[in-house]
């Protein structure tokens, strides 16, 4: 069983946190890592940076930004990914892509790199599935599951063809347009959440938009079994490049309260992770 069907089998809810790797740059980012770790997140969700993020708003795309300008490359990418597995050994970890930095380094050689690094999953963002020919079976090949993305807008017919070659579980768009914190959610959330719970026995987890306690509570009365939340968390690394203390507090506090929502008084749970300073 992969460490992301474990996951899923083990704990429901779970707690899916994203970060752009090298945001704001190499070493911080690791340490921005390992404090989501530590405050309890279930899955981390690592970004590659790339030049034009289109599926992401202003605050991730400003975070893409920030780690290219650090020099953050693929290589560096799998370096990143390596460390935390080696902080964090059973912690399932997903790589958030665009298609063009597979296609330039080649899909096999890419999901080796990434299977060798410790990366448990990979999501596609811009990758249609009538054009996944190549990077499928390399996924597979290589044990990475396919993390499939469904939007609101997604028909039937597309979303049958998408869960086909789906594995993990699949990402659930709650909204449409770009990645970015929302003051309220779609009220079709369960709606969407029950239409594709009808197409696949695999885990749903909601993302975009998902930024307090409150739209924790309602992805999970929606039925979804993991929330993930992403531009609320890249923007505390943002509001503090100059404080990195107060950024790790900042994260702690925040994955704290969306914790609590999803099991009251909960306790971080980090299983097979070794404790490394730094």
């Amino acid at each position: 069983m992969s460490r992301i069907a474990e996951l899923f089998a083990r704990k429901n809810p779970v707690f899916i946190g994203f970060a752009v790797a090298g945001d704001p740059d190499g070493e911080t980012s690791l340490r921005v890592a390992k404090t989501m770790i530590d405050a309890g997140v279930d899955l981390l969700e690592v970004a590659v940076p790339y030049a034009d993020p289109v599926a992401d708003g202003p605050m991730i795309e400003r975070a893409h930004v920030r780690a290219l300008e650090a020099g953050t490359t693929p290589d560096a990418v799998f370096a990143l990914v390596r460390q935390v597995r080696e902080y964090a050994p059973d912690l399932p970890i997903v790589l958030f892509t665009y298609y063009n930095i597979i296609y330039r380094r080649g899909a096999d050689r890419f999901f080796a790199d990434a299977a060798a690094a410790g990366a448990d999953g990979v999501l596609i963002v811009d990758l249609p599935v009538e054009e996944s020919d190549e990077a499928a079976p390399a996924a597979r090949r290589h044990g990475i599951d396919r993390i499939a993305l469904i939007a609101p807008t997604t028909s039937p017919e597309r979303r049958r063809a998408i869960l086909r070659d789906a594995s993990g579980f699949v990402y659930l768009i709650s909204l449409e347009g770009v990645t970015g914190e929302r003051d309220r959610l779609s009220p079709d959330i369960a709606g969407l959440v029950g239409a594709v719970r009808e197409g696949t026995a695999l885990p749903l987890a909601v993302g975009f938009g998902i930024s307090s306690p409150e739209h924790v509570r309602a992805v999970v009365a929606a039925g979804a079994d993991g929330v993930i939340v992403g531009s609320a968390l890249v923007r505390l690394v943002e509001e503090r490049l100059g404080d990195e203390a107060g950024m790790h507090d900042a994260l702690r506090t925040a994955i704290g309260a969306m914790l609590r929502v999803l099991v009251p008084e909960r306790e971080p749970d980090i299983p097979g992770r070794e404790s490394i300073e730094g």
